[in-house]
Formats: structure tokens, C-alpha cells, sequence
């Protein structure tokens, strides 16, 4: 990342022909910057209309401008917003005369967003909120992105630091006074906050799987014998071709996706190679990586054949459907792609198991969270354990909290963060 006290420029919006681009310039220079373009700045945060011309005065667009003081800006620094007419040519002019501007550069992958933290205007927790809702696609993404982004993770670590740090204090003040008579017992009231922030820290630990999964989209596999209609479930499912079907067995060689989203969820349904045994080398493979893909999915919908059972062990919340609906005498728990039957309360009855899941999740949505969280809860463990051998142990515990207190300092980028931050905002857009 390049050194910060440059002032950084970048078209924040999509490259390409649009009504508006908006062009973002942050930093200490930002004053004579519009002064240079368009002359006096306009009243913070008012909006203003103003021709803008290069160095030898020709005009190069008219914007409406804003102007953000330093400390009321989304990075924390003096900002000036250019809302041009959306023209390639024109963003490109106002472009090429802030890059020969002294002391203006462009800004690099992520880079406001990154003086936000390092101005303490987000947290790190909150500038991965922030990416989740850049590429949030569903409703559920979406949600769930904003609440990060508005803090509630930070909110929720900062209580539990708050709750540790103040249990740290009273065990510490008991080894500070062990040779004195202590007035009160602090062991109860340490007790009640180390156990209130462990209950926490579990709750959280659990939904985090889930919580990711809303980020990444679940994943259910369809899975049954070779030709008993998976791929034709599949196509009615996805509303096109998207997989072939054959009256011929063995038609899918390989695992098949088809992205979906529903009641807000991102779901990705996989059509696998039928499950038999076979001399083919290559249906052998796919029907190898259907049963790693099936384990792994989030839920199963097993196709089967009249009098058949599964070839693969169903989950108890997993989906049995009687294939080819439209050939058996009593369809009720049947379906058929080729026809329609039964296909929308399939639907039905996968969002209800998927939006069941989704209920679960929690605040913490990535794998760091979960092992920062999952560091303190040890800690903690540790420390309690510590706590029963009596007072003599005390300060081993008091450190023990103190291990906990940095696990979740982390989790908003107060310590340990540092060798994430690059690879965080190198996923960012230019301009953001």
C-alpha cells in the first residue's frame, strides 16, 4: 500500500458510458484541487454546480459538486466528489488532470476504504461488511452484509472485552491485595461474566458455517441412479438447458452447477453423475466427485426409483423423491421434471429447509472470526479452570483474559491483523 499522506484520486463508479461517474479524491490536497478545477469550494456536504477546466482554462465538464470536511468524510480526510456527465471521454479528461496535479495519484485497489480504518472510521470487521455487500447478489446477502457494515459485530466484541476486562481488573486487584483482608468476594461476579461471554462466544462459534454460507451460497445435490430423471430436474429447476439429458445411462460425466437464489438465499443446485458401480474410467471420476460434493452440500435431494432405496445414506434433513413421477401409479411422493409435477413443492419444502439454517447464523460471517472467537473461548476455558485452583493460580487466569481480550481485539483489526490487510483490500474495486 502506498504511503498515505498522498492524496489519492479514482473514478468511483463503473468504468463505461453511464448517466453519471463520479469521480472521488481524498487527502490533504483536496482544497487546492478544486480550487484549481472549478475555483471556491462549496459549503460542506451542500452540493454545487460548477464548470470545470484544466490548467490552461479550457472546459473540461460541469459537475455537481461535494465537498466533505476532514473528519466527516467516508475515509476521515478532507473529500471532494465530482459527479460528471458519464461520457468515457470526459471521466478520462478529468482524470488526466488530477494524474498531472502535484501531489495527486491514483488511488490504489481498496484504498479509501483502508484510510477509513486507519482513520478510525470503520473496522476491520466493518470493511468486510463492506466487501460483502459490494458482491452481495441476494436479498439474504445483503442483510446480512449491512449488519456487519453497521457495526454489530464490533458492538458485540466490544462488550465481551468490555465484560473480560472488567473481570480482569477484579482478580487482579485480589492478587494487588493478597497480603490485605479483601472486603468483598469478586469470584461470583467474575464467574457471571466469564460464563455470559463464553454462552456468547459458542452461540456465535456455531452460526458462523452458517453465516458463510449465506455469504457463498448453499449448495443441494441431486443425486439417484443413472438415468432417473436428475439432470431433467435440474433443467425444470433452472428454467433452461442446462444440463443434457439422454435416454442413455450415464449421460453426466462430471458435477453440473446452476446458481439460484431463494426467498433471498444464493443456492447452487448440483446435478452428479449417476451413483452406480461401473468399469468406465471417466463416469467412475464423476461419480467420485458427485459423493465428495454430496457430502459436502448443505442438503441432498435423492431421486429413487419405485422399490428402490438410495445408494448414498440420506441425512435426516435430506429430500426423498420417487423419480418420474409421471410413470407410477401413485405420484403423491413423486416428481417429475419432464412434466412439472411436484417440482414446486420441492421449492417449497428446500427453501423452508435452507431459510431454517439461515435463522441459525449469527453476527461473526468468516472463518477469522471464528478462530479469534474460538482462541478466546479456549482462553477463557483455560482461565476458569485456572480460577477453581484458588487464589494462589490467580495470575496465571488474569493472563489467560488477557490472551481472550487480544483474540478479540482482532476480530475488528486491533492487533494481529496486519499481514491481512493487503490481501483484504486487494479484493476491492478502484474507487472503493
Amino acid at each position: 500500500m502506498a504511503y498515505v499522506a498522498d492524496t489519492i484520486f479514482a473514478l468511483a463508479t463503473a468504468p463505461g458510458k453511464a448517466g453519471v461517474a463520479v469521480v472521488r479524491v481524498s487527502g490533504k490536497r483536496v482544497t487546492e484541487t478544486g480550487r484549481a478545477l472549478f475555483g471556491d469550494l462549496p459549503k460542506p456536504r451542500f452540493a454545487a454546480l460548477k464548470l470545470l477546466k484544466d490548467s490552461e482554462g479550457r472546459r473540461l465538464d460541469q459537475a455537481l459538486v461535494l465537498y466533505f470536511e476532514k473528519g466527516s468524510s467516508f475515509t476521515g480526510e478532507e473529500v471532494l466528489e465530482l459527479h460528471l456527465h458519464g461520457s468515457t471521454a470526459g471521466v478520462n479528461a478529468v482524470l488526466r488532470e488530477l494524474s498531472e496535479m502535484k501531489g495527486l495519484r491514483l488511488a490504489e485497489a481498496g484504498e479509501f476504504t483502508r484510510r477509513a480504518l486507519e482513520n478510525g472510521c470503520l473496522d476491520l470487521a466493518q470493511v468486510e461488511g463492506l466487501a460483502d455487500l459490494i458482491d452481495a447478489e441476494t436479498e439474504a446477502q445483503r442483510r446480512q452484509a449491512l449488519r456487519v457494515l453497521s457495526g454489530d459485530l464490533g458492538t458485540l466484541a466490544g462488550k465481551w472485552r468490555t465484560d473480560l476486562i472488567r473481570a480482569a481488573a477484579l482478580i487482579e486487584a485480589t492478587i494487588d491485595f493478597a497480603d490485605e483482608d479483601v472486603p468483598v468476594d469478586v469470584t461470583p461476579e467474575v464467574t457471571e461474566l466469564l460464563s455470559g461471554v463464553r454462552t456468547q462466544l459458542y452461540t456465535e462459534i456455531a452460526g458462523v458455517e452458517t453465516a458463510e454460507r449465506i455469504r457463498t451460497g448453499f449448495e443441494v445435490a441431486i443425486l439417484g441412479a443413472p438415468n432417473v430423471g436428475k439432470s431433467t430436474l435440474l433443467n425444470a429447476l433452472a428454467g433452461r438447458e442446462a444440463a443434457i439429458t439422454s435416454e442413455y445411462a450415464g449421460t453426466t460425466r462430471d458435477v453440473i452447477e446452476v446458481r439460484m437464489e431463494l426467498n433471498g438465499l444464493p443456492v447452487t443446485l448440483l446435478d452428479t453423475a449417476g451413483l452406480r458401480e461401473t468399469d468406465d474410467h471417466v463416469e467412475g471420476i464423476g461419480i467420485q466427485r458427485a459423493r465428495e460434493r454430496a457430502k459436502a452440500a448443505d442438503l441432498r435431494v435423492f431421486l429413487t426409483l419405485e422399490g428402490d432405496d438410495p445408494d448414498f445414506t440420506p441425512l435426516p434433513n435430506d429430500v426423498i423423491r420417487s423419480a418420474k413421477a409421471d410413470t407410477l401409479n401413485d405420484p403423491q411422493y413423486g416428481i417429475s421434471g419432464k412434466t412439472g409435477f411436484g417440482v414446486s413443492k420441492l421449492v417449497a419444502e428446500i427453501t423452508e429447509k435452507l431459510s431454517d439454517q439461515a435463522g441459525r447464523s449469527g453476527v461473526a460471517t468468516r472463518e477469522r472470526h471464528r478462530i479469534a472467537m474460538k482462541r478466546a473461548s479456549e482462553s477463557l476455558d483455560a482461565g476458569r479452570a485456572v480460577f477453581a485452583l484458588g487464589p494462589d493460580h490467580y495470575d496465571i487466569g488474569a493472563e489467560e483474559l488477557r490472551t481472550a481480550i487480544r483474540a478479540l481485539d482482532s476480530i475488528v483489526g486491533h492487533v494481529d491483523v496486519e499481514n491481512l490487510l493487503d490481501e483484504i483490500f486487494s479484493s476491492f474495486c478502484i474507487g472503493k
